[in-house]
């Protein structure tokens, strides 16, 4: 049965899906019922997402031309796009408060970006056994979250306070990289106080060739 919070957890979700049917309660039970079934570990298949939303198959194939797009939509259930940044933000701040690096000292945990750690790793799970999947999940969803740290950073090179040959995606890249090793490779946990130390740390390199 699919709960009502994880039917609110999707609305979101669906709202910003383009070309959405009008009935968005069945998205949501579409969109649930596959988070449902990744989160439980299993393979998400029609006749599971069927079975668990009540939907019929014909309403399904409406709304969803693949497996992978409906895939992608319910492993971005809970995740943002963040505002654009003034422009008068400090950089610096952004790119550590963008991992959660603030004063703090605390790294962004998991749980913190929308996911329990679980969701987290059945993600990875998903994403990196099938090429589609992370294709479409990558077009669709995570690049549009990258979209306002670029701007700001950009607006930093038009106001002369980053180098004018800095590759802006490249340091998106590099910053991001630096915390995905530390769970995906390492196997830490993002709210260990020597994570934080080392995403600090290598924040800092990256920053450092950064600026003019």
């Amino acid at each position: 049965m699919i709960t009502a919070v994880a039917r609110d957890a999707v609305g979101a979700a669906v709202r910003r899906r383009p070309g959405r049917p009008r009935d968005e309660d069945i998205d949501g039970q579409i969109v649930a019922a596959t988070l449902e079934i990744i989160d439980a570990g299993e393979e998400v298949t029609v006749s599971r997402v069927v079975a668990r939303s009540g939907v019929s198959r014909a309403a399904l194939y409406r709304r969803w031309p693949s497996l992978t797009t409906l895939i992608a939509a319910a492993l971005d259930v809970g995740r943002m796009v963040p505002p654009e940044y003034p422009d008068d933000v400090d950089l610096r701040d952004a790119l550590f408060d963008g991992l959660g690096l603030g004063e703090s000292g605390v790294a962004l945990s998991v749980a913190a970006s929308g996911y329990a750690e679980e969701r987290f790793r059945q993600r990875i799970r998903l994403v990196m056994s099938d090429r589609a999947l992370q294709k479409a999940y990558w077009q669709s969803h995570v690049s549009r979250r990258r979209v306002p740290l670029l701007n700001a950073l950009r607006a930093g090179i038009a106001r002369g306070e980053l180098r004018p040959d800095l590759d802006v995606d490249a340091c998106f890249d590099a910053i991001a990289g630096t915390a995905y090793y530390q769970i995906v490779v390492r196997g830490d946990r993002m709210d260990d106080p020597a994570v934080a130390a080392r995403l600090r740390a290598a924040v800092e390199v990256i920053w450092r060739g950064m600026v003019v």
